[in-house]
């Protein structure tokens, strides 16, 4: 079971697109309504075993603070009115789907942030350290920004957003820094690191793929009604993830040396989509599967574009030494 969730997660390009199609079936062949009770168990699913192995500590160490302001900067300041302008331009009188746009893009780093930083031959310190600020930060600003940018158009319940956040995000956390420090308690820091941490993420992998499919089935008849809907939701996504490379790069090249640019680009490209996709599907109700469905769709841009910037990165900012 273990090693079939593990070539999953190493096969995202494939296995996200063959869910999709999975639920998208199952949607039209099947009553799918019952499916959203499926999305609370899933979500923890999803979020729990990627806190078992998050490095909460690695906040405190010094040593890259440059690269740790722009990325936030980048994600905080910039990126989100990006997304936002966006939606606006794409989706005036869609607004849910402009909200699933400005989710992905208030939601930043995953693990994929630290696993690209290492294909990349980037400072995987810095990586580390990008992830667990950019969780916070972003789960602590989302509510806020939502109600801000999209309270004119959505009805917002902030404190039942924020609420979702913690249920998704400030629960898992704790569940999993409990977890981690029982093991590293009984087993040691090193038999932690090497025998019990590699063994949760994989599971997060099952939940993303859960909720992939349950959203997609959901939407499955409104797709067969409306067959351009996916071609529509494609140009907004890849002119998100455009701009974003493009300032990271510049902005990564002109100021950092190498490994911190890697760090960099990854840290603010690579969106938590499981986390989006889990408060598009819990806090919005049944509308909320449009912003998920905005959301499923990054994850296929997010992923085969991180693989092709793997191959360019020698090229950006000069060969790793060593």
């Amino acid at each position: 079971m273990h090693g079939l969730l593990a070539k999953l997660s190493k096969n995202l390009i494939l296995a996200i697109p063959a869910a999709m199609l999975l639920g998208f079936a199952a949607g039209l062949l099947a009553p799918s309504a019952w499916m959203k009770s499926l999305i609370v168990p899933l979500t923890f699913l999803m979020v729990y075993p990627m806190m078992v192995s998050l490095k909460l500590a690695k906040v405190l160490e010094g040593g890259d603070g440059k690269a740790q302001w722009l990325a936030q900067a980048i994600n905080f300041a910039i990126i989100p009115f990006i997304a936002y302008a966006i939606g606006r331009v794409f989706f005036p009188e869609q607004p849910y789907y402009a909200i699933g746009l400005l989710l992905a893009a208030l939601l930043p780093t995953s693990g994929m942030t630290i696993s690209w930083t290492g294909f990349a031959g980037g400072n995987l310190g810095a990586a580390v350290k990008m992830t667990v600020l950019g969780l916070i930060l972003g789960s602590l600003a989302t509510p806020f920004y939502v109600q801000w940018l999209m309270g004119a158009t959505v009805p917002v319940d902030l404190v039942a957003v924020f609420l979702q956040i913690v249920f998704i995000v400030f629960l898992p956390m704790l569940a999993g820094h409990v977890t981690q420090s029982r093991l590293i308690a009984k087993y040691g820091q090193k038999a932690f690191q090497s025998d019990w941490a590699p063994r949760f993420p994989p599971f997060s992998t099952l939940g993303v793929l859960g909720i992939v499919f349950v959203a997609m089935a959901l939407k499955a008849e409104q797709l067969v009604a409306r067959p351009g809907e996916l071609l529509q939701l494609l140009p907004p996504l890849l002119a998100l993830y455009a701009i974003n490379y493009l300032l990271s790069s510049i902005v990564a090249r002109s100021l950092l040396p190498r490994g911190d640019a890697i760090a960099l680009v990854y840290g603010t490209v690579m969106r938590n989509l499981s986390i989006a996709l889990a408060l598009a599907m819990n806090a919005f109700g049944p509308a909320g599967s449009d912003a998920a469905l905005v959301i499923t769709l990054a994850y296929i841009i997010q992923v085969q574009s991180a693989a092709w910037y793997v191959k360019l990165t020698d090229r950006l900012f000069g060969e790793r030494v060593g």
